[in-house]
């Protein structure tokens, strides 16, 4: 599992958003998942998407690593926001947004 923590800290650190999911943005195996990258999506920003159904180690990991046990999980600039309920309750605030421009997340390309 140290492993895991490791690639997972590498990961969120390297990263401005990363979204942990099912998937890939293109082809979500989940509707959690579908939600959580139309939400970024809609919000413009880049960001680097670790499908956890290709990795057991990342699966399992990334659950101990933030301590929220369901997938999908989005990091913002190194912090654990949430998951897709959290992710949508902040977009229908406007607060998703507000939290990418005071975080400076670069605009997709």
């Amino acid at each position: 599992m140290a492993d895991a923590n490791a690639r997972i800290s590498d990961i969120v650190g390297s990263n401005d958003v990363v979204l942990f999911m099912k998937g890939t943005p293109l082809f979500p195996q989940c509707g959690f998942s579908s939600r959580a990258v139309a939400i970024l999506d809609h919000c413009g920003v880049g960001y680097e998407s670790v499908d956890v159904l290709q990795d057991m180690e990342i699966r399992q990991g990334i659950k101990a690593y933030s301590d929220w046990p369901t997938i999908p999980q989005l990091y913002v600039k190194g912090e654990f926001v949430g998951g897709s309920d959290i992710m949508m309750e902040m977009f229908e605030a406007g607060e998703m947004q507000a939290l990418m421009d005071e975080k400076q997340v670069a605009k997709a390309s």
